[in-house]
């Protein structure tokens, strides 16, 4: 068995599951929010509550947190912004006819998704939506943004010159229940393109707007990339055994976790699979990756740390009594928050001290060996990996 963890620290404050924590973008704070219909805002310094959010009349589906302000959606049909110092909602976005799922914020604007079948722009100072988004026939699950200077070439910005104004435009990525993907123009509302594919409900999206890729995870059992420019499906990721819930994307590995128990790592320029992690007991619900760790939030209340490269489970996170919804990573401390209603935090110095010496002693290793060898280098990977899949048990861990 692989070593387990116990917790720096266990907040009750809740009283109700967290569906989803926010870290601000210069990292001094966490937002939660929760079953229970209000959010709280944590420090990263000291780990207490520092704010608590209240107004919603249902439960908080999903977070955002800037720097300053703080926006919630819930099942109560609303988005509310907050400030994030003295807890008071400064803004209450209505319109939506059914649960708001998904927010999105990029400069002045909040984007939001719904089961109403509908996406919405709204101005960040306004509490009036700006462009309605309507064409799915089922909920609007997830939600992505680019804009076409993040996908387009100069060369081709100028090929195009006579089209600027629309080229200019940012685009807005929605994934839905009626298994379709579909990208709008921002300023007009009009749908772009509709991606048909999928034969089931698009639960997660991942953009890549530098390689004009994007990746779509259903409960067809499949993930799908795209071209973001001419809406083509470029490679189908065929072998999981379930719903796909969540996606991770670094260093043009995919990472994706799913109903299966599985996560799987993929190359995402040939959709090759090259690694399957396979410890859980139930559903992998939460990714992230920091520092050659892959982190799992699991269906079986556990937590774990996987070693990217080998696959082998460093380290287990047990203590939760209900199912990981999210993580997030912050200052090498692990924040888990679970629909039992509690954050809990967690000491990972010491698995990231090992993972960053290994890698170190690969490179350095590398360099001394296989210096102007890149053929040599490509095999010895290949075989390494053909080894990890068809040789010895999946479940090895590594020890403390």
């Amino acid at each position: 068995m692989g070593s387990s963890s116990s917790a720096l620290k266990i907040c009750t404050d809740h009283r109700g599951g967290i569906n989803w924590i926010s870290l601000s973008p210069d990292g001094q704070w966490l937002l939660t929010g929760s079953e229970d219909g209000t959010a709280r805002l944590w420090s990263t310094a000291n780990n207490q509550c520092q704010t608590h959010f209240q107004g919603h009349e249902s439960y908080i589906t999903f977070c955002h947190l800037e720097n300053e302000v703080a926006f919630t959606c819930s099942a109560d049909h609303t988005i509310r912004k907050w400030d994030v110092m003295t807890g008071r909602c400064l803004a209450i976005y209505r319109g939506h006819t059914s649960i708001v799922n998904r927010i999105l914020v990029s400069k002045d604007y909040l984007f939001s998704g719904s089961y109403d079948r509908t996406a919405r722009c709204w101005s960040v100072d306004k509490e009036k939506p700006i462009q309605e988004f309507r064409g799915h026939r089922n909920c609007v699950l997830a939600l992505a943004l680019y804009s076409s200077k993040d996908v387009l070439e100069e060369e081709e910005m100028e090929e195009e010159i006579e089209e600027v104004e629309e080229l200019s435009q940012d685009f807005l990525v929605t994934g839905s229940t009626d298994c379709t993907v579909k990208v709008w123009w921002v300023s007009t509302g009009r749908c772009h393109q509709t991606l048909l594919g999928h034969t089931g409900a698009v639960l997660c999206l991942i953009l890549d707007a530098p390689n004009r890729e994007l990746f779509s995870g259903s409960t067809d059992y499949t993930i799908r990339t795209w071209n973001i420019v001419t809406g083509e499906q470029l490679r189908v990721f065929k072998e999981h055994q379930g719903s796909i819930i969540c996606l991770e994307l670094v260093n043009r590995c995919l990472y994706s976790g799913s109903t299966d128990k599985t996560v799987k790592c993929w190359l995402a320029d040939t959709g090759e699979r090259i690694r399957t992690y396979k410890a859980h007991k139930h559903t992998v619900s939460a990714l992230k990756y920091h520092a050659g760790i892959l982190f799992t939030g699991s269906g079986d209340t556990c937590a774990r740390a996987f070693n990217t490269k080998t696959g082998i489970l460093q380290r287990v996170f047990r203590g939760h009594k209900l199912v990981i919804n999210c993580i997030q990573i912050h200052n090498e401390l692990l924040y888990t928050a679970s629909h039992d209603g509690t954050l809990r935090i967690w000491d990972i110095r010491q698995i990231c001290k090992r993972s960053k010496c290994r890698l170190k002693e690969r490179s350095i290793q590398g360099r001394h060996f296989h210096k102007g060898s890149l053929p040599r280098l490509f095999n010895n990977k290949v075989g390494c990996v053909l080894h990890q899949e068809n040789g010895g048990p999946r479940e090895t861990m590594e020890l403390e």
